[in-house]
């Protein structure tokens, strides 16, 4: 199911821009993939960020409910009423995080096991085997090493893409006097290691990883802090 549903379609997708770009260049080629996955998820990531901003409006509602309904199943009622009433599904980013998984697994074995060879019993019919494909991306990385330059870049994409969420989810401060609960602790926590821990771990790891993968994942970086951007605006203008 893995190979049907993501790896042959995706591997296909990156052959078939390798062998319409004149230089055959794996590295444009894999963001001119990465920009068409992040569109054709950008239905779902725009879901999944609108559901954080209701969310977020729809916090001190939320409270209320749990301060005022003390049986669980009755507030857990009322919390799903609240969130049908509002349109907002708190699972969309699950959905959108177990779609991106396997994206990056895919890409992951194309370059670390599969290109520069290319598996024509992959191919579909009407996609042509490359008469080379050129791993150096423009000419400076070679997509099937390590690349310490790649790696930076995605840790600093995803600070960019964290601080840009950070502006819509920021947890408010308490009122003087008063103390952040438990569960408003740990989000305020987990804020802070999205924006500043996760960069640097994201970082390190694609240290150890084929330099496609710290470039998709930084092509995709800045295309998700662009949609922020945008949803953001958008949302505003139609306030």
């Amino acid at each position: 199911m893995f190979n049907t549903l993501f790896y042959a379609p995706i591997y296909n997708v990156l052959v078939w821009f390798i062998d319409i770009i004149p230089s055959h260049d794996a590295g444009i080629a894999l963001v001119l993939v990465t920009l068409l996955v992040s569109t054709l998820l950008f239905s779902v990531s725009k879901k999944a960020i609108k559901t954080q901003i209701g969310l977020k409006e729809i916090e001190p509602d939320i409270k209320k409910i749990k301060e005022t309904i003390k049986d669980p199943a009755e507030q857990a009622r009322q919390t799903m009423a609240l969130y049908k009433k509002h349109k907002v599904n708190p699972f969309s980013m699950i959905l959108l995080i177990l779609i991106q998984f396997p994206v990056l697994i895919a890409l992951y074995y194309m370059f670390f096991y599969g290109l520069p060879v290319i598996h024509t019993e992959l191919l579909y019919s009407f996609v042509q085997n490359p008469p080379v494909v050129n791993m150096n991306f423009l000419g400076i990385v070679d997509l099937s090493h390590k690349s310490i330059v790649l790696a930076v870049l995605a840790g600093l994409t995803q600070f960019i893409q964290a601080y840009i969420m950070s502006k819509r989810t920021v947890a408010a401060a308490p009122a003087a006097g008063q103390k952040r609960s438990m569960q408003e602790e740990f989000a305020h926590s987990m804020q802070v290691q999205m924006k500043y821990f996760l960069p640097v771990i994201i970082g390190l790891i694609s240290m150890g990883l084929p330099s496609a993968l710290p470039l998709y994942w930084s092509v995709r970086n800045l295309f998700s802090a662009g949609q922020e951007v945008f949803i953001m605006k958008d949302k505003k203008v139609n306030k």
